[in-house]
């Protein structure tokens, strides 16, 4: 059985990620896709990040009407810092006999040598690669220098780019713009309940 994992800060969820792990889905066949909230992550440890009580339950309204989306709180119930490895190691051992597709965008593809073990990380899942607004891959060349066996473990996913951003969505809101249609409605009705990035 093949199983996506989408992780990320979910600062808030938005239509973006939900186009992303639904076009990976029907295009590679998955199974299901893991929604990974993180719980402190490590590239973001100067930024504010939302509390992970919130952000767990943002992805949970968001992915509700989808029976092929599930929610995965190992990060956000692990102590410490998230690292990517250290979360695919746990469901490998959880989820026995499958095939994973870690999705991930070009720009943190780009900066894949500076994560935690990552040339175990591409032993152990597939990447599959989602284009960002603006930005090409990296030279693949001297990533697969850096991380041996990357190259051969991508997989190039064409989806529709959506120009949408968690930071744009704080930023919206703290200024008292709209944010219908960039996220789901619950989402939205959530946010203004919880008064979150006021």
């Amino acid at each position: 059985m093949n199983i996506g994992i989408l992780g990320g800060t979910f600062d808030p969820i938005h239509v973006g990620h939900l186009v992303i792990a639904e076009e990976a889905r029907v295009k590679l066949g998955l199974a299901k896709v893991l929604f990974v909230p993180a719980g402190q992550p490590w590239l973001k440890v100067d930024h504010v990040v939302t509390l992970a009580c919130h952000r767990v339950e943002m992805v949970r309204l968001a992915i509700a009407g989808n029976s092929y989306f599930k929610l995965c709180t190992l990060e956000v119930e692990h102590p410490g810092p998230s690292y990517t490895i250290d979360t695919m190691t746990a469901l490998q051992s959880q989820l026995e006999a499958q095939s994973f597709f870690f999705i991930l965008g070009s720009d943190s593809l780009a900066g894949l040598h500076l994560w935690k073990e990552p040339a175990k990380l591409v032993q152990m899942c597939r990447l599959v690669i989602v284009p960002r607004l603006g930005l090409s891959l990296p030279d693949l060349k001297s990533l697969e220098a850096s991380v041996p066996g990357v190259t051969s473990n991508i997989v190039q996913l064409d989806t529709p780019i959506i120009g949408v951003s968690s930071s744009e969505i704080r930023q919206r809101v703290a200024q008292g713009l709209s944010i219908r249609y960039l996220v789901p409605g619950k989402v939205e009705k959530y946010i203004a309940e919880q008064k979150l990035y006021r």
